[in-house]
């Protein structure tokens, strides 16, 4: 049969390449506020000399020096510069407190500027933006192959780890193609298959044959002339066979001899270590024979054996021909019974074979399963000149004397390294006109939904419901039924585990001699927890705002004792009460609060940047180049105070600021999340001062000032993080209008979870695309 990479290559280049497709209007959002007759000359170069440039000058803090931009249009060039403007205006947070404020008309005029001339959309006609073309990640390969074929053993296991870009793995723009993938991709397809599909399946097994020359034995000789083996003293060779059924066999071998002495040679058959029968072997090298006894055996592993028992040896004799008897034996073979029972099929081979073939339906038949598997797994309908392309893959087969379920094993295995199938892409009218905008079509819409949320292929409800063209009109209904199926489970280890980044609480190395209760099943529980209650959210559909307080949360034993809480026993998790305590949304889950500390202490700093970034979307920008850590054994103090003593250095003050009280705020939680109220001999002072001026004496009045005062940036920050997963790709200044109504509807929603689903499946970048060009349409 064909094999080896030649093969593999020419299977790759039979099977095409990927190409780019497209559909429904999206919801729509209100265009934003007009600037009025604000201009860059009069209003907004004077806004940031006057309240800027002191620190984003000459000083560059943040590595940012707002001087450079003296024209609009230098301005509408660096959109993702006046994008943090935009937000730290909105916010509040700059200029800083202790600097002079501008007023709330002058903050207004200028935000409103930034919104509608440097992101300057049409709201009415939103540009959707386009997906690159974008690789399987390893999950998504694993589930889509449990799907398509039905084997489920973590194939991509051995694949080389996914870059993550916008905080997720599913990103197409990271997703490379390194040439040693290609090769585990032909690796894994002949593994799949091989798991999935029984190729001798004719009812009736064959015979097995092993030649003598490989077997094991306890006779000594060694090769002969024609592959045979000789056995030169007593002793013998055996193979071991697992009997697959009850029933009568036939033991083989074929054999000669050496005769000397006064006897014929003779060989033994032991079958489980029990003599079977005993030949007189008469034949010679130039005329060997098969030697054959039927015998009733059981199923099982069996040892089978060919025993030379009469050796003689007498190098007196004077014919020299008659001195040395040896026995010469070609090959061993078990022919299982004609009436034994044919193996059992394993599902996944049922699925592909739903057609049997005869003599006259076999092309028929050949096509069809083809058909069917290489539409599934394109995640569209297969071409004709697709299909014929794969069954010369069987016709191939057949050729060479394979049989039918080997061929359509190969033309399969070529279906898995095809780039249509491990690439995501999306066909289109006018893929290189920027102006082209068009609704993907309902084959790509099933693959976008069912990847977002499952992070695997469409089922055949989806496919159904794309087939008849009605999946549109009823995504509502599907997303809420894809939600409760429990592949929905994906969006909580693939979503939830990459935004909140308990991914790498895995990598977490708390010290043993700080933290001494810390252990593995901690650990586990830890991440259970966080698992279970953004699940809770989901197929309860709660406010998402339980995410940043809730009065429950999910608790075993080990983690209610770690918590602090009563009432809990045994390993199995239960949904507990956090009411009268400091605990409640995933701000004061163990999982978070261990990855954002370090090993042998807490990290405020790390805290803060953590909710900054996750949960308010306004990361700070990163440190300044040569900023010394904290040397913590040349200062003394709380940790407070030491960190007081650290932002002594003035580059670092600003963004310290930002952070630092927010992690001070959960400063009550040790570095793997147990609650304390000192620190080493210090009491722990867990107040703080936001730099927009609202203050909190801990963590509980903390969260209720996320909850109440900072709900939209939160609010907003999630509909980023999920339109960004739900697309693959990072958000562009044009999105602002879905994101804008994402937001705004979900308030209106209440903030249901399946409603944030449900907005950023309707919004124009999930349900459209346009082509690519030089340009884009805002830019036009």
């Amino acid at each position: 049969m064909m094999s080896g990479r030649t093969t593999w290559f020419l299977v790759w280049l039979l099977t095409g390449s990927a190409a780019a497709h497209a559909a429904p209007r999206p919801a729509s959002v209100k265009a934003a506020r007009a600037p009025g007759k604000v201009t860059f000359e009069k209003h907004v170069a004077p806004f940031l000399s006057q309240y800027c440039f002191s620190c984003h000058g000459e000083k560059k803090k943040g590595d940012l020096d707002l001087r450079i931009y003296t024209s609009q249009a230098l301005a509408e060039k660096d959109r993702e510069v006046f994008e943090k403007i935009l937000r730290n205006l909105e916010s509040h947070e700059m200029p800083p407190e202790k600097k002079p404020q501008p007023t709330l008309d002058e903050r207004e005029k200028i935000t409103a500027w930034i919104e509608t001339v440097v992101f300057k959309c049409d709201c009415d006609h939103p540009d959707p933006g386009r997906v690159t073309l974008r690789r399987l990640n390893r999950t998504e390969y694993n589930n889509t192959i449990r799907d398509l074929v039905g084997v489920d053993f973590q194939p991509a296991e051995d694949f080389p780890a996914d870059d993550v870009g916008y905080g997720f793995d599913n990103i197409g723009d990271v997703l490379s193609m390194p040439p040693i993938l290609l090769e585990k991709y032909m690796a894994a397809a002949e593994k799949i298959l091989s798991k999935a599909i029984v190729t001798d399946n004719a009812g009736q097994r064959t015979a097995k044959r092993w030649a003598a020359e490989g077997l094991e034995g306890s006779a000594p000789g060694g090769p002969a002339d024609g592959g045979a083996r000789e056995l030169s003293r007593e002793g013998d060779i055996f193979v071991e066979y697992p009997f697959p059924d009850a029933g009568e066999y036939i033991l083989r071998a074929r054999a000669w001899a050496q005769q000397a002495g006064p006897e014929i040679a003779r060989m033994t058959f032991r079958l489980a270590g029990k003599d079977v029968k005993t030949f007189d072997v008469a034949a010679v090298e130039s005329s060997p024979r098969v030697y054959e006894v039927r015998v009733t055996a059981e199923a099982g592993r069996k040892k089978f054996a060919a025993a030379y028992i009469n050796n003689y040896v007498n190098p007196k004799d004077p014919d020299p021909n008659n001195r040395d008897r040896n026995l010469f034996i070609e090959y061993l073979e078990i022919v299982p019974p004609a009436s034994a029972t044919p193996p059992v099929l394993p599902a996944s081979h049922e699925r592909i074979f739903f057609c049997q073939p005869t003599g006259a339906t076999r092309p028929d038949c050949a096509r069809r399963i083809i058909t069917r598997f290489a539409t599934r797994a394109y995640r569209r309908p297969a071409t004709e000149a697709e299909v014929t392309r794969l069954v010369k893959f069987v016709e191939l087969a057949e050729k060479e004397g394979e049989k039918f379920e080997a061929g359509i094993k190969l033309a399969l295995q070529a279906v898995l390294v095809s780039p249509h199938f491990l690439f995501r892409g999306e066909i289109q009218p006018e893929p290189n006109n920027p102006a082209a905008v068009h609704p993907v079509n309902e084959y790509a819409l099933a693959t976008r939904l069912s990847y977002f949320l499952w992070s695997t292929m469409p089922d055949e409800e989806l496919f159904t419901q794309a087939a008849k063209g009605t999946l549109r009109k009823n995504l509502e209904a599907q997303v809420r039924r894809m939600l409760k199926d429990p592949k929905s489970g994906a969006l909580v280890e693939n979503f939830a585990g990459q935004w909140l980044q308990t991914r790498s609480l895995a990598q977490m190395t708390p010290d043993k001699k700080e933290f001494p209760t810390f252990d593995e099943p901690l650990r586990t529980a830890m991440q259970r927890e966080t698992d279970l209650f953004f699940e809770a959210i989901m197929r309860e559909d709660r406010s998402v705002l339980d995410f940043l307080d809730a009065d429950y949360t999910f608790a075993n034993e080990r983690l209610a004792r770690h918590y602090g809480l009563s009432g809990v026993k045994g390993d199995q998790f239960q949904r507990v009460s956090l009411k009268g305590t400091a605990r409640g949304g995933v701000l004061t889950h163990g999982s978070v609060l261990t990855i954002t500390s370090n090993p042998t202490r807490t990290s405020p700093v790390k805290r803060g940047k953590w909710i900054l970034e996750n949960i308010l979307g306004t990361p700070p920008p990163p440190p300044p180049p040569d900023v010394p850590e904290l040397k913590e054994s040349k200062l003394s103090g709380s940790l407070r105070q030491r960190m007081e003593q650290h932002r002594e250095n003035v580059l670092c003050a600003s963004c310290h600021a930002r952070m630092d009280p927010i992690g001070f705020g959960f400063e009550n939680f040790d570095g793997v999340g147990a609650w304390r109220t000192k620190d080493a001999d210090y009491p722990i002072d867990p107040s703080g001062r936001l730099v927009t001026g609202e203050e909190f004496k801990g963590p509980t009045e903390l969260k209720q000032m996320l909850l109440k005062k900072k709900k939209d940036e939160f609010i907003r920050c999630l509909s980023e993080k999920v339109l960004t997963y739900a697309l693959g790709r990072g958000l562009e200044y044009y999105d602002k209008c879905a994101v804008d109504g994402i937001s705004k509807n979900l308030a209106k929603s209440r903030y249901k979870f399946t409603s944030l689903i449900l907005e950023v499946v309707g919004s124009a970048p999930f349900q459209m695309r346009r082509g690519e060009g030089g340009k884009t349409m805002a830019a036009q």
